[in-house]
């Protein structure tokens, strides 16, 4: 890569977490150029530009918006928000980046459930579908991709707004997920995987990374991280999945096809399908995952208004 090529970030404006825009902030952060790429101008992109990011505005299923973008980069993050075109986005990147990019690599996130998964899986949310799916074109375009796959995010509705309801309420976190065991990962981890990937890919390309936390536990375990994090006893209750669903996931209002992916993600958790815990983040980063109980305490304010 040239000294003035820009690494491409698409999804720099996203919620849940924002890992493209911590991804965005780390390569500022080494003195790296970067593109930005949001679906629309607001305050999410004036903050883009403060870091020093040169923004453009555009739909990932655009091909001529993905060409404009791309554009001189020599390296690429893929991301999308949870959305019902994320696969139709993945393969206009794969399509135009093959026609009139010049990639060394390209960093795609998708989730570690994808793990588990074959062509014929059936118990996975649309999203997760989708995300199977992007993997396979993406592998199957011949580009350099390196896959990134987090687990559930910290920064997850059911580990922080949804959570912080009932915490705030009663102590408790009330979630269906029985016993089943779960290893969260923060999103800003995952970002610092990413950004190191894009500072120096070639030892990468290829490879496919597991993001969790440092352990993987039962949510008695988790609640006991929220307690050491905000001084004061939580408990975990295991609630039904449509009492959940009725209850604390419904009056979101969250858009029907994230809700059928929490819903899901709920679900996949009762079945022990998150007891999963690598070292990746570490092996990457050289710094060890976040846990829970760090990552709640920088947060703590949020669970006790």
């Amino acid at each position: 890569m040239a000294d003035d090529d820009p690494i491409l970030v698409t999804g720099a404006g996203g919620a849940v977490g924002g890992v493209g825009r911590t991804v965005v902030g780390l390569l500022r952060g080494r003195g790296l150029p970067v593109r930005a790429m949001a679906h629309r101008d607001d305050e999410r992109t004036d903050a883009l530009r403060a870091l020093g990011a040169q923004v453009v505005v555009g739909d990932l299923t655009r091909p001529a918006d993905v060409a404009d973008a791309l554009e001189g980069c020599s390296r690429m993050f893929f991301s999308m928000s949870v959305s019902p075109s994320y696969l139709e986005a993945a393969a206009t990147v794969a399509t135009v980046a093959r026609a009139v990019g010049a990639l060394e690599a390209l960093v795609g996130i998708s989730q570690m459930t994808v793990s588990q998964m074959n062509a014929l899986s059936t118990e996975e949310s649309h999203q997760q579908r989708l995300h199977w799916l992007s993997e396979q074109v993406l592998d199957w375009s011949g580009l350099p991709v390196v896959h990134v796959r987090p687990t559930a995010f910290l920064e997850n509705p059911m580990f922080t707004t949804l959570a912080a309801r009932s915490i705030a309420g009663s102590g408790t976190i009330r979630l269906p997920f029985g016993t089943g065991r779960t290893s969260p990962v923060a999103a800003g981890d995952v970002a610092a995987v990413v950004a190191t990937i894009l500072e120096d890919p070639r030892p990468h390309i290829g490879n496919v990374y597991e993001l969790t936390g440092p352990r993987s536990q039962e949510m008695t375990g988790v609640a006991e991280e929220y307690s050491r994090a905000l001084g004061r006893k939580v408990t975990y209750v295991d609630v039904p999945l449509d009492t959940w669903v009725d209850e604390v996931l419904a009056p979101a209002g969250l858009p029907a096809h994230t809700e059928e992916h929490i819903i899901t993600m709920a679900r996949l958790h009762r079945l022990n399908r998150y007891d999963r815990a690598t070292g990746d983040v570490e092996a990457v980063t050289g710094r060890p995952a976040t846990t829970v109980e760090e990552f709640v305490a920088g947060r703590a304010a949020d669970f006790t208004r």
